[in-house]
């Protein structure tokens, strides 16, 4: 079938999988503070002192709303909320620590938000400085953060390098500044190339650039122009994905455009096309769906070894079975169940006031759930599962690959001896493979619209 035929037939919504079950589907009343503790200790104990424990710290404040980012985030320029937030944080993470029976071991550690670059030096140092006193650290460490290039400054980059970080990435998403101007975010290219080379020059390993395709006002001349200049400083890593418009999430600031301001599917198809391409020509490699890598970066070199995993941080060079989410709006993960906290930052703190751990949904998975979330998590990160394994096999199967069938004759995948791979036409169409699995989906299709396109 024709590329635009097949865009036509799967360019519906559907999740970009950071996890399954997805979050519209948690059943929430499966996960109390309680059951969450029992997860997150059992996962613990089987885990810490054979790979340590991953963190997300959500530090959600910006000085001004980006009208593309549908993440959690306080927009202010009163820096006087760093404080009492870093207070909070730390006090989050000692009801972890007073939970756990042993020290753990950091492995990984995500700065997020938000922009972590809006709190100060000082203030990062407090929080981390805390964090490190009631643990200890893991020696294959990967410490990493989200810098804004109009306000990470030297001082940031190396007072996080002295912390333990090397790696950063820079939200770039497009350097033309009519797109720019549309989604609020305005930043020159030399802002971006100064964190890039200050982050080098202080000797991170890997510096990665975010590029967007099928923002408001787009064109292919504008990604043309935007690979132009990543080519110029070649970042480690890059993150070459879709907008995801979906201007019904509460608090999101993307009804500041209308539709009709989008790029067509066709345009992003180009978009994509061209940037794949282009990004391939001059060295770098296609990771699991929206990355690229130099053949240098760690990330690249998980891909290879099969140790790449995808979670709510994205893809990640190595994985720690319990990772812990800290601040307002985080995710939890103890591979058996996910924990996510208050989005509300006054509700956050009132809970911690209470001393409670600041869940406010989450979802226990059941034996279902757990082999799905596998052959899902294989299919985004390796682009092949295989079911010959008695521990992977579903009673319903039989049904799922009557599903995939019609994805094998449109060339989207291969069966074969129990074992699927992802073509090189399907790569665009990862999402819907992992859709034709998502059990929960298919017994409860959404009445109403909660995920953005697939392409």
């Amino acid at each position: 079938m024709h590329t635009q035929s097949l865009l036509q037939k799967y360019n519906i919504p559907g999740p970009r999988y950071t996890s399954y079950p997805t979050v519209p589907y948690w059943e929430n009343d499966s996960v109390d503070e309680s059951i969450w503790q029992e997860s997150f200790i059992k996962s613990f104990i089987q885990s810490n002192d054979k790979e340590g424990i991953s963190l997300y710290i959500h530090l959600p404040f910006c000085e001004s709303l980006c009208t593309f980012c549908a993440c959690n985030k306080r927009i202010t320029k009163q820096h006087s909320v760093e404080d009492k937030y870093v207070e909070y944080v730390l006090r989050e993470w000692k009801l972890y620590t007073n939970a756990l029976p042993e020290k753990p071991i950091i492995k990984e550690i995500h700065l997020g938000g938000g922009t972590p670059t809006f709190f100060s030096c000082e203030n990062l140092k407090r929080l981390l400085n805390g964090i490190y006193q009631s643990s200890e650290i893991h020696k294959n460490k990967e410490f990493s953060f989200e810098g804004h290039p109009n306000n990470t400054t030297k001082e940031h980059l190396q007072t996080l390098y002295d912390l333990g970080f090397r790696r950063v990435s820079f939200g770039v998403q497009d350097y033309d500044s009519k797109v720019q101007f549309s989604i609020n975010r305005i930043q020159s290219f030399d802002s971006v190339k100064k964190g890039t080379e200050t982050a080098r020059e202080i000797g991170y390993e890997s510096v990665g650039h975010d590029l967007i395709f099928g923002l408001p006002f787009q064109t292919l001349d504008s990604i043309k122009d935007s690979i132009a200049k990543t080519k110029e400083l070649k970042p480690d890593r890059i993150a070459f994905y879709s907008y995801a418009h979906v201007p019904w999430i509460k608090g999101n600031g993307q009804r500041g455009f209308d539709e009709n301001d989008l790029p067509k599917v066709s345009e992003k198809r180009q978009m994509y096309e061209f940037g794949k391409q282009q990004l391939e020509n001059i060295g770098y490699i296609e990771i699991g769906m929206d990355h690229f890598s130099l053949k240098t970066d760690s990330l690249y070199h998980s891909m290879i070894n099969k140790t790449i995993h995808r979670n709510f941080m994205g893809y990640t060079s190595s994985s720690t079975q319990l990772m812990i989410g800290l601040g307002v709006s985080s995710i939890s993960d103890s591979w058996y169940a996910f924990a996510q906290n208050e989005k509300n930052i006054e509700d956050y703190y009132a809970r911690i006031d209470e001393n409670k751990i600041p869940i406010f949904r989450g979802h226990l998975l059941n034996e279902e759930d757990l082999i799905i979330r596998r052959h899902i998590l294989n299919i985004m990160c390796n682009l092949e599962t295989s079911w010959d394994n008695n521990d992977l096999m579903l009673q319903e199967l039989p049904e799922l690959q009557n599903r995939l069938e019609e994805m094998v004759n449109d060339e989207l995948l291969t069966i074969d001896n129990k074992t699927l791979k992802v073509t090189e036409k399907g790569r665009l169409f990862v999402r819907n493979i992992c859709m034709a699995l998502d059990l929960r989906m298919l017994k409860k299709q959404p009445k109403t619209r909660i995920f953005s396109m697939t392409v």
